[in-house]
């Protein structure tokens, strides 16, 4: 028998890869636009792309990290608090984790065996994903969540990078928008698949906010009107 396949289990580190792909794709190209609206030559376009691109990931992995952590040291307090009431109070326990049973549907006398069971086999474990909402699957890894962010920043970043590099200079910003739309709605495309998402609706969003980004960004360098050469 074929066991099912679900996608909560991936949520950890896809999360942070699609954040890190479109934000790679976005910030590069936002920052290649803005540049190239303001420049004739393409050396401050390259520069700003790589800057970005190294900066980016960076600050990812290391925003990455910081959050995730701070959402495991929740997780890690809560844990050891109700290690303590476990074995210090396990009555009062036992009756919280029944009443939760209790609301999900469960008699009272079904509710209090199954809590009883469950505790015998590990009765922090039970706490900790009936109470808490913690297991195994959806528990915090910031060095998971850091990798896997920084990374596809950098991937999702050398896209525009290499369209700042190959585009003609005269249409920059027309190659740069076109190519981190079709980039973006790539990201989005493999993210859906992955997550079991709907395809159309997640293209449709990235492809929106994208645009917006980049408009914003293209006005302030003809804003701006300062070219370089």
């Amino acid at each position: 028998m074929e066991s099912e396949e679900h996608y909560t289990n991936r949520s950890g580190w896809l999360r942070a890869a699609v954040l890190g792909a479109n934000d790679g794709i976005l910030s590069t190209t936002s920052l290649a636009i803005g540049i190239a609206a303001a420049s004739t030559t393409r050396e401050p376009i390259v520069l700003a792309a790589v800057a970005g691109l190294v900066a980016g990931a960076l600050s990812m992995a290391a925003g990455e990290y910081v959050s995730v952590s701070s959402q495991s040291d929740i997780e890690i307090s809560d844990l050891t608090r109700e290690k303590m009431e476990v074995e210090n109070t396990p009555d009062l326990e036992l009756k919280e984790l029944a009443n939760i049973y209790q609301h999900r549907g469960l008699d009272e006398n079904l509710a209090m065996q199954v809590a009883i069971q469950l505790t015998a086999h590990d009765a922090l474990g039970a706490h900790a994903k009936d109470e808490l909402g913690i297991n195994e699957i959806t528990q915090a890894k910031p060095m998971q969540a850091a990798l896997a962010s920084a990374a596809s920043f950098i991937i999702g970043g050398l896209l525009p990078l290499l369209v700042s590099i190959f585009a003609p200079i005269k249409l920059m910003v027309v190659y740069q928008y076109g190519f981190s739309i079709i980039f973006l709605a790539l990201s989005a495309i493999i993210a859906a698949k992955a997550g079991g998402s709907n395809i159309v609706k997640a293209v449709i969003r990235i492809c929106f906010w994208g645009t917006a980004a980049m408009l914003m960004t293209a006005a302030v360098g003809y804003l701006f009107g300062v070219k370089t050469t």
